[in-house]
């Protein structure tokens, strides 16, 4: 997978926030020895979903998936958080990866 990045359109108004995302974010905490790829990925998209930030999750389920991860463990991952962040939380979470599972799949 290639490494993540911030839009770089955005460093027009914000170079030093994109600037740390892409170096502390992604090219020092995503980078670390101490998880791999694909459970960093578990664990942003469940507090992705749990906290509602729906605008960044649509970009994690998509990076979930180039880590590893199945549609099946995503969609019990949302499953599970139901219970412990809410039912709209979770109902926008599983909205946004069935688009996704049906555009990889298109």
């Amino acid at each position: 997978m290639p490494k993540q990045s911030a839009p770089q359109d955005l460093a027009l108004i914000a170079p030093k926030l994109v600037e740390v995302t892409n170096e502390v974010l992604f090219g020092d905490v995503w980078e670390r020895p101490g998880l791999s790829p694909r459970d960093r990925s578990l664990v942003t998209v469940s507090v992705l979903a749990a906290l509602y930030r729906s605008e960044q999750l649509g970009y994690h389920l998509g990076v979930a998936l180039d880590n590893g991860l199945s549609v099946e463990e995503l969609s019990e991952a949302i499953t599970h958080l139901a219970f412990y962040a809410g039912w709209p939380n979770a109902m926008t979470a599983i909205t946004q990866l069935k688009k996704i599972a049906d555009e990889r799949a298109a």
